[in-house]
């Protein structure tokens, strides 16, 4: 390693860097790749599959090397970046461009599936550009031969790194997430469990080529289960590029997406159809005639059918040039068994010095070459437009409305806001899997697809069969078995929306409140609540005349007749939680309360008492759920809640539960609760003081700092506590270290407090500067390059980082003015007053902040322009004695930067 230079940083991840890099001695430029030992079976890995192949359209492993913390991989230099980063850029492509930007994937791709490797994730981040225009496959971290278990590699190897074999299960544990790639472009058959096979790639370069057009995803959602369902049912929409001038796509091009995308594997298009799709117009025949060296792919129309080959359809060639090596395997192929034989280089004499590995020349200018980085990781690769997307918007000025007003749309976000069942909630108490005995129900079992479809006169039947039986008498224990049976099949079939509002609207649900008054067997009153929960749960609409507040009223009278049986309010608990939120949601929906459906006062206070200290684990979290779900809406249902003790109570059961899942929902129902009334969190911080929760929030987990930061930022928003926070260092202080979290949304979040805190406390901006504040800004806004795997956070991220670049721009010349001012008014005289002295005491110490803000690469380009250099450099230069060497040695940097030449 130490025959490299380093240059600049031109990628980075949360766990890997890349640079660009130089052999000594020669001009071969190479991408270095710095990532941590975590990382070291997706490392391992890549060499493993890479370090044999030799091919046009797959980045080029030259070596490994290891230090005392950091594997470092030295590969091909792709200069023009991502294509990702095109897709982003450009929308979508000319589909002259898709055909031959397709032509290097397929040439890429079919090599790998001649040596039996399958990719299993590609995507647009992991295809790079080389300059000419050649797409590259990169970043082989999930890739694996054919038939292995790649989570069982990576287990040996972590072990490998362990120095043994032990704890072999909790390592398959661990890593067992970390095969998986990005959904988006995952095969269906994946999804369901099948192992990776040619198939499920040809699959996701269906979707690459789809994208490339129409410049989205043809599956894509916010929401994972809405994506896995599009994915498996739902038919893609014809691609259509963003720009409506440019042409539609042709019959080939659609009929070649139809072909990949197939939901059926069997049915999906081979690599002997693709190669001969009418689409490509013959260009794999071209190059297999032009070409002989070893990048040639031989057309389909040469290929044949080994005789030896199994169903897989890998496609072995025949009439190869001579001297193509392209064909063969490796010769070794690294499997399971022998992971330690692939080893990186020491450095010299075999010392892990970290010490060469530092940056080792003059940064040169950025350039958008990267690499692929490891799996799972932010791509942040860069281009001369785009090293920091936010300069152009961050010098336009806002006015203080506008900029409050668009920083408080953004204290909330949708991850804030997620609901989760209250009822049949794995996180708060497991229940056992429902199952019902059809050969006992004593009518017929549809499914629950039958059920969906059934026509009016069929429903009607079934519907009087399942009343009839629901209000039989008990006269013996059969006939209680029996209609616990019955109640058994309908939990299964309230899962479905369809069949649950249907069911809710009839009278069924009415003869459900009647026994859960009024059945003598209370095994069968909580199999009755547990259906009318399941019933609010999926409910998709509510009609005016159905009865809920008579079920709300009951549930609750059953509650406080019986508090204090924890195992029957654990069965009530949730019921009666999913019949407020289904009025809730549907009281926002219509923007106007209906009288039918209010809820009684006693219940607002049964679940309250439910809160307190003394009750078990269970029946308070099922509670705090209540609230949570409850106050995510804007209803007269949420204001219930609203008291002036909630916010001590939920603190307490966040503070003082031993259980994560519960204090994550104890101080998400506060912070949602704070959304409606900010004096809840307030009475928290007059209760228990302000450093408790400074140091509540250093120390949680991430989740618990994310709701903690929106709860701090919806308080500054309402101006309550606002100047003892604006004050407080170590509240600063903490918010600043967060920004090294992993977490996107929670160094928006600190971003969003700190513009809070700077706006109304510009002195603080010092602080944050000795901070290194700055260097979060500076590595933030490389990150909020556009990109479709952390779209929406990187999104979230970049209007945070958008506001508080913004305002600081526009406060560097009133703190510059602040220091001149003071310079001024004391320039000249020997014994300064104590007022002028006051203010130069005041004004300053903030002269760090401006030369933290001149040399920055973000904040640069932004206040230092010719304007700024004349009407600021004159007045300095002729205002100050004793700052005359420091100042004229600042100043001249800031000449050099516009070429101005000082005197």
């Amino acid at each position: 390693m130490e025959n490299f230079i380093l240059y600049e940083e031109i990628g980075r991840g949360s766990k890997t860097v890349v640079y660009k890099g130089r052999r000594k001695g020669t001009i071969n430029f190479v991408a270095i790749l710095c990532s941590d030992k975590c990382k070291r079976p997706e490392i391992t890995n890549w060499v493993r599959l890479t370090h044999e192949i030799k091919h046009k359209n797959i980045v080029t492993f030259h070596e490994w090397y290891e230090t005392s913390n950091h594997l470092w991989l030295v590969v091909e230099l792709c200069t023009g970046g991502s294509l990702e980063m095109v897709i982003a850029q450009d929308e979508n492509l000319p589909e002259d461009v898709v055909r031959e930007f397709g032509v290097d994937l397929i040439a890429g791709l079919h090599h790998l599936h001649q040596l039996g490797i399958l990719f299993c994730d590609i995507s647009p981040g992991k295809i790079l550009l080389e300059g000419p225009g050649t797409l590259k496959f990169s970043n082989f971290g999930l890739a694996k031969v054919e038939g292995e278990n790649l989570e069982e590699f990576f287990a040996l190897v972590a072990a490998e790194e362990g120095g043994g074999d032990s704890g072999e299960n909790a390592l398959k544990k661990t890593l067992k997430g970390r095969v998986k790639g990005s959904l988006t472009y995952t095969a269906p058959e994946i999804l369901r469990g099948t192992d990776f096979s040619i198939t499920s790639d040809l699959w996701s370069l269906g979707c690459l080529l789809y994208e490339m057009f129409s410049g989205r995803p043809p599956f894509f959602s916010e929401s994972f289960s809405e994506l896995i369902e599009k994915i498996f049912y739902a038919d893609p929409l014809p691609p259509v590029p963003k720009d409506s001038s440019l042409p539609k796509a042709s019959s080939d091009f659609i009929n070649l997406l139809d072909g990949l995308l197939q939901k059926d594997p069997q049915k999906r298009l081979t690599w002997a159809g693709l190669l001969q799709h009418s689409f490509w117009k013959d260009a794999f025949v071209r190059r297999d005639h032009e070409s002989s060296t070893e990048d040639s792919i031989v057309s389909g129309k040469v290929m044949e059918r080994s005789e030896t080959q199994d169903s897989k359809e890998v496609l072995k060639p025949s009439g190869r040039a001579k001297g193509d090596k392209s064909g063969q395997r490796p010769s070794h192929s690294f499997r399971l068994e022998n992971p330690a034989e692939l080893r990186p280089k020491s450095t010299v004499g075999g010392q892990p010095n970290e010490s060469m590995f530092l940056l080792s020349s003059r940064p040169t200018p950025r350039t958008s070459s990267a690499v692929g980085l490891s799996p799972g990781e932010d791509r942040t690769q860069h281009s001369p437009q785009k090293a920091f997307p936010l300069t152009k918007i961050a010098s336009e000025h806002l006015s203080q409305q506008d900029l409050e007003s668009q920083m408080r749309e953004l204290i909330y976000t949708d991850s804030d806001l997620v609901i989760t069942p209250i009822i049949d909630n794995p996180k708060i108490m497991k229940q056992p899997p429902i199952k019902f005995d059809p050969k006992i129900l004593h009518l017929p079992a549809y499914s629950v697809d039958k059920l969906a479809f059934l026509k009016d006169q069929d429903w009607n039947d079934f519907l009087q069969q399942v009343c009839s039986q629901i209000d039989s008498t008990e006269k013996s224990t059969g006939a209680s078995r029996a209609k616990l049976n019955l109640l058994c099949y309908l939990c299964v079939v309230t899962g479905h929306r369809e069949v649950a509002t249907r069911l809710l609207h009839s009278p069924l649900f009415h003869l459900l409140i009647q026994h859960l008054r009024i059945a003598p067997n209370w095994d069968i009153r909580a199999k009755v609540a547990r259906v009318i929960g399941l019933l609010a749960s999926h409910t998709t609409e509510l009609q005016e005349n159905t009865p809920v507040t008579e079920a709300i009223t009951v549930l609750t009278e059953l509650i406080r007749e019986n508090f204090r049986n924890s195992k029957l309010k654990q069965c009530l608990l949730p019921t009666l939680g999913e019949l407020i939120y289904l009025v809730a949601t549907q009281e926002e929906k219509k923007k106007n309360p209906r009288e039918c459906w209010a809820v009684p006062l006693a219940s607002y206070t049964v679940l309250m008492r439910c809160l307190r200290e003394g009750e078990e684990r269970v029946v308070n979290h099922m509670a705090a759920k209540i609230i949570e779900n409850v106050c995510t809406t804007f209803s007269a249902q949420a204001q219930g809640f609203i008291t002036g003790e909630i916010g001590p109570v939920l603190w307490f059961l966040f503070r003082h539960s031993t259980v994560d899942s519960l204090r994550i929902t104890a101080i998400s129902a506060l912070c949602r609760i704070t959304r409606h009334s900010p004096t809840a969190f307030q009475s928290v911080i007059e209760k228990v003081g302000l450093n408790a929760v400074i140091n509540s929030l250093a120390s949680a987990i991430c989740k618990v700092q994310q709701y903690m930061l929106t709860l701090f930022t919806s308080m500054l928003s309402c101006g309550i506590h606002l100047q003892r926070l604006i004050q407080e260092k170590d509240f600063v202080s903490t918010v600043i270290r967060l920004l090294d979290s992993p977490s996107t949304s929670i160094r928006a979040k600190a971003f969003l407090v700190l513009l809070y805190v700077l706006i109304h406390n510009h002195e603080m901006l010092l602080l944050g500067c000795q901070a290194r504040l700055v260097m979060y800004i500076e590595r933030d806004s490389r990150k909020t390059t556009p990109g479709k795997d952390l779209q929406s956070s990187n999104e979230y991220l970049s209007k945070c980082l958008d506001l508080l670049i913004r305002h600081i721009v526009h406060e560097l010349p009133r703190i510059l003015g602040d220091i001149l001012n003071a310079l001024a008014n004391v320039s000249g005289r020997k014994h300064p007053s104590t007022v002028q002295a006051k203010q130069l005491k005041m004004c300053l110490p903030l002269m760090p902040i401006v030369l933290h803000l001149v040399t920055s690469q973000v904040f640069r380009p932004q206040v230092v322009t010719e304007e700024f250099l004349f009407s600021y450099g004159t007045i300095l230069v002729s205002n100050t004695e004793f700052f005359t060497f420091l100042i004229k040695m600042w100043l001249s940097l800031l000449f050099v930067e516009f070429g101005v030449r000082m005197k």
